[in-house]
């Protein structure tokens, strides 16, 4: 692959991450935006009745078993991809995109047509086309978890949107199993129990259960495509820089899987930590010389900036209280603590992330038993925690 011309194709994926940087948008922002006028959302009814005769989950495989082979040094037809892409998932894609102001289609475009003309590695144009449809995936679930939300009451029509974002979960459940066995946790446990929470909510009416189990699975979410990125040892950042000791072009592959996946999580990090955003943005950046890569470092600014957001949950919840906001942003609080758990052991060793693991589910139990004095001090304590950490992690 030519230097020159690697980095005039990833310039396109850095200006337009950069917007995504720029206008990064988490679902609190987007469920707080003016509801759609009745015609627009006619139209979208009637275009997601027209898409949901598509497998997405069997299009997305077709695609990436095509774009595998060149894993194995075959000739990948990528006319085959490119049609698969805009005949099935390219609407689905700029739908998200249109919700979050991305540019995920931009940057699956224009990864197909540079490994069609060889301007871009094979394998690295494999990896950018699977990580960035999760992402799709990923927000389009979320995107039903809205859909509930607007049309709580109506218990057929919600079943059925939490049914939908089962069904995109199910595409993603083989990378939550991947990291369940790499680092020993128990996410699909953690998932599974969100929704069978969701849909215990619906049948007893009771929104705050369900945005409480919303939560759960969203953030758990979360916490799967943060050990694919930076967590150590496994993460791709470790990897690529691992790879790049013995070669540096195949190191590559792993730098574009490592940025792809931290793609989901760029709107929370870049809102609430823009330094530690940009920093993971440049380290998984493909015109970075990958022997550059810093895996601890790219550890460490996933760390305070997961702290700098869980924080801000606290902080939210104090300033909601006695509203069904302080216990969602109580439980986001506890999910991002729980998020870098591995990392706080190793920041603030074993004994201290036990208690501030115990501080923030005694502190959610206090939010929902309206104990406000409990709470505070709680809360104080929590924060002067998560606060010693940035400081740690900056070390």
């Amino acid at each position: 692959m030519r230097k020159r011309d690697l980095t005039k194709i990833f310039a396109a994926f850095l200006l337009t991450g950069s917007v995504l940087a720029g206008c990064g948008t988490d679902e609190k922002s987007s469920e707080d935006k003016t509801s759609a006028s009745n015609d627009s959302k006619q139209v979208e009814k009637e275009d997601e009745a027209e898409q949901a005769d598509i497998d997405f989950s069997a299009s997305f495989e077709e695609a990436k078993a095509e774009l595998s082979k060149a894993k194995e040094d075959k000739e990948v037809d990528y006319d085959k991809v490119t049609s698969i892409y805009k005949d099935d998932l390219q609407e689905l894609v700029q739908k998200r995109d249109q919700e979050t102001e991305g540019k995920v289609d931009e940057h699956i475009s224009t990864a197909l047509e540079a490994g069609k003309d060889g301007s871009l590695d094979q394998v690295v144009v494999a990896q950018i086309f699977d990580k960035l449809m999760q992402k799709v995936f990923y927000t389009s679930m979320k995107h039903e978890f809205t859909e509930v939300a607007e049309n709580w009451g109506n218990k057929e029509e919600v079943n059925e949107e939490i049914e939908e974002a089962k069904e995109f979960y199910a595409i993603l459940e083989p990378t939550v199993q991947k990291r369940d066995q790499a680092y020993d946790t128990k996410m699909i446990d953690a998932i599974n129990g969100g929704f069978s929470e969701m849909e215990k909510a619906v049948e007893e009416d009771n929104e705050l259960g369900f945005q409480l189990g919303k939560q759960v699975v969203d953030k758990t979410l979360m916490k799967t495509f943060y050990l694919a990125a930076g967590a150590l040892p496994n993460g791709y950042a470790m990897k690529a820089s691992e790879e790049a000791k013995e070669n540096a072009e195949a190191a590559k592959a792993e730098q574009a899987e490592g940025w792809a996946f931290y793609q989901s999580l760029d709107s929370y990090l870049s809102g609430n930590a823009p330094e530690e955003a940009e920093m993971i943005n440049t380290q998984f950046d493909l015109q970075t010389d990958v022997t550059s890569i810093d895996p601890e470092a790219v550890n460490h600014a996933f760390v305070r900036g997961f702290s700098k957001i869980a924080i801000h949950e606290y902080e939210e919840s104090g300033e909601n209280w006695g509203e069904d906001k302080a216990a969602i942003t109580a439980l986001e609080g506890a999910l991002f603590i729980d998020l870098i758990s591995s990392d706080l052991k190793s920041l603030i060793g074993e004994e201290e992330y036990q208690s501030l693991s115990s501080d923030a589910q005694s502190y959610l139990e206090a939010v929902k038993s309206q104990d406000k004095e409990k709470a505070e001090t709680l809360r104080t304590n929590i924060q002067n925690v998560l606060n010693d950490v940035v400081a740690k992690a900056n070390l």
